[in-house]
């Protein structure tokens, strides 16, 4: 009996080729997030067990997403993010991090913008351009923007926020007690980066989710402007591992980036 209680309740991850850390990476993240659920931050999978080529998480159960759980899970984002980060660039524990299957640097920085262009952008922009999914003028604009972004010109007095690092539409799992986040790429930065990133790919009421948020921790003026700047990291990433399709959005984020004021 205890065999299929565990075969019902427990969901396993295993991966043959899976890099040294690579899940306990994952595990570290997803403990990291769910510190926040004691002060109402959203619900975070639980770690069952972890070891080198294999996770075990707690198996969810699937329900369509509703106005009244997107509102709830976008203020409970927000307190998440506001349990905050040691600094810039810093994660759980010592590494190595990821970002789906690519490594992730999490080097600890005083000062957003450059930890951002240092490590969210140009390493992935650069291996994107190497693998000839990114042309050379796709580049120069993307290297234009982190300029910009390195310089502290568009650095704010936002503290470190704790971040998902990897919050799209599928990381998202919707419930019947609501949303709980999956699959992490968790580490300190801007709170803008994980909402620039649901916005990317279509999460369900999203629009309800920024108004839950902005209840519970209101945004800066002019974030919405920002958003494409946000996006770079995620266009960076996607552009490298999964090829040309989103070499000229992440040119566009990159010229709209150079626009902002």
């Amino acid at each position: 009996m205890r065999g299929q209680d565990r075969m019902v309740t427990v969901f396993r991850k295993q991966r043959a080729d899976a890099p040294p850390g690579f899940f306990a990476a994952e595990a570290a993240g997803l403990r990291w997030l769910a510190e926040a659920e004691s002060v109402g931050g959203a619900a975070v999978v639980a770690v069952r067990g972890v070891g080198e080529g294999w996770i075990e998480l707690d198996r969810l159960a699937s329900a369509r997403p509703t106005a009244e759980a997107a509102r709830v899970f976008g203020a409970a984002l927000a307190r998440t993010h506001a349990a905050g980060a040691a600094a810039f660039g810093a994660a759980p524990g010592d590494g190595p991090w990821f970002i789906g299957r690519q490594e992730l640097p999490c080097d600890p920085s005083a000062t957003w913008g450059a930890f951002y262009a240092a490590q969210r952008v140009l390493p992935f922009a650069r291996r994107a351009h190497e693998r000839r999914h990114l042309d050379a003028r796709g580049l120069a604009v993307v290297e234009e923007a982190c300029a910009r972004i390195a310089s502290g010109a568009l650095d704010d007095d936002e503290p470190p926020a704790r971040l998902h690092g990897d919050l799209w539409n599928g990381n998202v799992a919707w419930t019947p007690a609501g949303a709980v986040l999956i699959d992490p790429a968790a580490h300190g930065g801007h709170r803008e980066t994980d909402l620039a990133m649901l916005a990317l790919f279509g999460l369900p009421f999203l629009d309800v989710v920024l108004d839950g948020y902005d209840a519970a921790a209101p945004l800066r003026p002019g974030w919405r402007d920002r958003v494409p700047m946000h996006q770079l990291h995620p266009l960076a990433v996607h552009a490298a591992s999964h090829g040309a399709a989103y070499a000229e959005p992440l040119a566009a984020a990159a010229e709209s980036t150079l626009g902002l004021g």
